[in-house]
Formats: C-alpha cells, sequence, structure tokens
C-alpha cells in the first residue's frame, strides 16, 4: 500500500486561514493526503484575533504551533520575526519530514517558510504568486515564487506574471483563489445575515442597528508608508465618523505601522462619541463573508476587497496604495487618504444600485484542484531552467 503524502501547510495570519481553509479541507479529506498544520506567528496571537480557536473548532488537528512575533510592529521586528521564523520553522519540517511545504501568499512571515523549506530540500508550493501590489508585499511574493518549485495562482494575468519570472509552465496552475470556494459557498446560502455579530463576536463600542445597511472597515498599515498609518488610519476614522452610518471596524494585521493604526483609534475613540460605529479584532471566516455579502459597501485596503467582494459583487472603496495594481472587478473603487475623498467615495458606491459581480479569481473550486495537484504532482525541489 502506497503511504499517503505529507503536506505541510503553514498558516502565518489571520486572514491567511480564511484564504486556504478549503485546500485544508480538500487536503484533510483526500485519500492519499496527509495534512500537517502549522500555525505561527500573528496567527498565534489574540490582541490581533488568535486563528486557533476558530481552526481547532472546524475539526483540523494542528501539527506544530511557531511563536516567533518579535513585539514592534516595525521593520526591524518585522525582519527579525522572520528570522525566528526560518529557526523554528526548519526545526518544525525536520521533525515532521513532509514531502511537500505549502505557503500562502506574501506576508513578510511567510518568506521564513519558503527560506527553510527551500534550504532543506522539501519541494514547495506557493498559493497566490504572480501578483503585483508595488510594496514589500510584491518583493516578498516574487521572491517566494523563485524560490517555489510548484505556483497555484489565482488569476491568468498571474499566472503568465509567474511565467515571465522564469518558472516552468508545466508548474504554474490557475487554479483560482482558494478563499472564492468560501465565497461560493456564502453566496449561495445567504439570503440574510445568519448571525447576530455582536452576540457572538463580541467586540466594543455601539451596537448599531443593522437592518437598514451597514458598512464595514478593514484597514491595515502599508509597510513602506508606515510611518503615515496614523494619519491614514485618523482620514477613514474622520470620514466614517462624518457620515454616521452603521459601521463594524476589524482590528488591523500585525505590520509595521500596525501601532500607529491602533494607537490612532484607541484615540479617536476617546475623543469622539461614536455611536453608529463597533469594533471587533477578529471572525471566523464564513461569518465575514455573510457580513460583507450583505454590507452596503467595505472601506479600507484589505485584499479581501480586491478578490471576495468582486466574486460577491460588494462595492469596496480601496483607500491608498497597499492594492496597487491588483487585478480587481468592477465594484472597487480607489480613492485616497483625505477625509472628502473618501466620504465622496462611500457615497458614490453606496448610491450605485449597480451589483458588480466578476470571476477574475476563479470559480469556487480552488481547494479541490490544488489538493488534486499536490497528490500528482512529482516531487521536485530543483529549477528547470526556462530562461
Amino acid at each position: 500500500m502506497t503511504s499517503k503524502r505529507k503536506i505541510a501547510v503553514v498558516i502565518t495570519a489571520r486572514p491567511s486561514y480564511s484564504r486556504v481553509k478549503t485546500v485544508l479541507e480538500a487536503i484533510k479529506n483526500h485519500p492519499n493526503l496527509e495534512l500537517q498544520l502549522i500555525i505561527a506567528a500573528s496567527a498565534l496571537l489574540d490582541r490581533y484575533g488568535s486563528a486557533i480557536n476558530y481552526i481547532e473548532k472546524d475539526g483540523f488537528h494542528i501539527s506544530a504551533k511557531v511563536f516567533n512575533v518579535l513585539e514592534g510592529e516595525n521593520l526591524t521586528a518585522a525582519a527579525k520575526t522572520t528570522g525566528i521564523g526560518i529557526l523554528e520553522l526548519s526545526t518544525v519540517f525536520d521533525n515532521l519530514s513532509p514531502d511537500v511545504v505549502v505557503t500562502v501568499a506574501d506576508r513578510f512571515e511567510t518568506m521564513a517558510t519558503a527560506i527553510a523549506a527551500s534550504y532543506m530540500n522539501i519541494p514547495l508550493a506557493h498559493i497566490q504568486g504572480g501578483e503585483v501590489t508595488g510594496n514589500i508585499d510584491e518583493k516578498v511574493r516574487h521572491s517566494i515564487t523563485k524560490l517555489a518549485d510548484y505556483h497555484f495562482v489565482a488569476s491568468e494575468n498571474a499566472k503568465e506574471r509567474v511565467i515571465k519570472l522564469g518558472e516552468n509552465p508545466e508548474f504554474v496552475f490557475n487554479t483560482g483563489c482558494p478563499s472564492i470556494d468560501l465565497a461560493k459557498q456564502v453566496k449561495e446560502n445567504s439570503k440574510s445575515l445568519p448571525f447576530d455579530p455582536y452576540e457572538k463576536y463580541g467586540g466594543v463600542g455601539a451596537k448599531p442597528n443593522l437592518d437598514n445597511g451597514y458598512l464595514v472597515v478593514m484597514q491595515h498599515p502599508v509597510t513602506n508608508e508606515y510611518q503615515d498609518s496614523r494619519k491614514h488610519i485618523e482620514a477613514t476614522l474622520q470620514a466614517v465618523y462624518e457620515l454616521d452610518k452603521p459601521t463594524l471596524w476589524f482590528w488591523p494585521n500585525v505590520d509595521a505601522g500596525a501601532d500607529g493604526t491602533s494607537t490612532g483609534i484607541r484615540a479617536y475613540r476617546e475623543t469622539h462619541q461614536l455611536p453608529n460605529v463597533h469594533f471587533f479584532k477578529n471572525m471566523e471566516g464564513k461569518d465575514f463573508l455573510h457580513l460583507l455579502n450583505h454590507a452596503d459597501c467595505l472601506i479600507g485596503n484589505s485584499s479581501v476587497g480586491i478578490r471576495e467582494c468582486a466574486y460577491l459583487g460588494v462595492p469596496v472603496v480601496n483607500i491608498g496604495s497597499r492594492q496597487n495594481r491588483r487585478d480587481r472587478g468592477e465594484n472597487v473603487v480607489d480613492t485616497i487618504y483625505e477625509v472628502e475623498n473618501i466620504k465622496n467615495a462611500i457615497a458614490e458606491r453606496v448610491q450605485n444600485e449597480s451589483k458588480f459581480v466578476s470571476d477574475v479569481y476563479g470559480g469556487g473550486d480552488a481547494g479541490k484542484q490544488i489538493a488534486n495537484l499536490l497528490e500528482t504532482l512529482p516531487l521536485q525541489f530543483h529549477k528547470t531552467i526556462m530562461y
């Protein structure tokens, strides 16, 4: 009897779990694959909304935990966190002996996964490579592309870009984005919001009535503009304050500049009455998509506005440069960190009754595609010269 192929998937941040949940499910349920789930970095930190409880609740066994985040939320801390990650993940890989390591997207911590696997001659699969954004994430993403042996990209443009980077076309697959798998499930089963967000997730602040519509805000610091993160968040806070619409606001990622974002939110809450704003640390991925699916608009700079909201047709106001040049649907309007610009953009999106739906990031079957490929692809950790 052939032994199962061991697939180690490393989750390093809260959003990454939702992004690849259907991949994890497909690997777990595949008769010829064994899932080795490794949770690391900010995905373990409660103050950024630990993903552990949701992961275990969903029935996944966690093979290893890697605590490697250095306090500070600045560029030095990010670099050192990555270094610690290489040290710790090397030990984990040595203990688990995976046949393939899977890394997700472009957060700085994912470099640790890619470097450790590559130096240990373990075949590396990369999900969501080939995209462009114009900040440090792009450097990380393209670097992982060059370290990776298999590429599961989310769009045709991304596929072309990975091939242009010199990767073997035989190992570049447009599977679509696994997060769209969840969006498809939500879209098919979401006639109304199926839970009370205040009751289920707590949070702090007012509890505005959501029956007549609401806004959702998710804004992260931009790594190469981290010194302006407080100024950026204050512009969005002021715009939302002046609009005075029911708003559900989510805490930022642990990136350089997160201190400025968090401090800006706390200071603003102390000096302004926010009778229509409620703040959450975290939310289960599918619940968050249900929330978005019934929202009037998503505001901020999260890639969920570019990906899942395109499939759902949710209006999005994308602020600043964090998602520059990324493939997007017509649901997105871009603006700058100026109060009036943000307000006008929100008003335009909310008043536009058109439902802009796009399948630019796939049709909702990425998880199964990726699991099937992980079973059949030849195990290799060397590059075929293509350039």
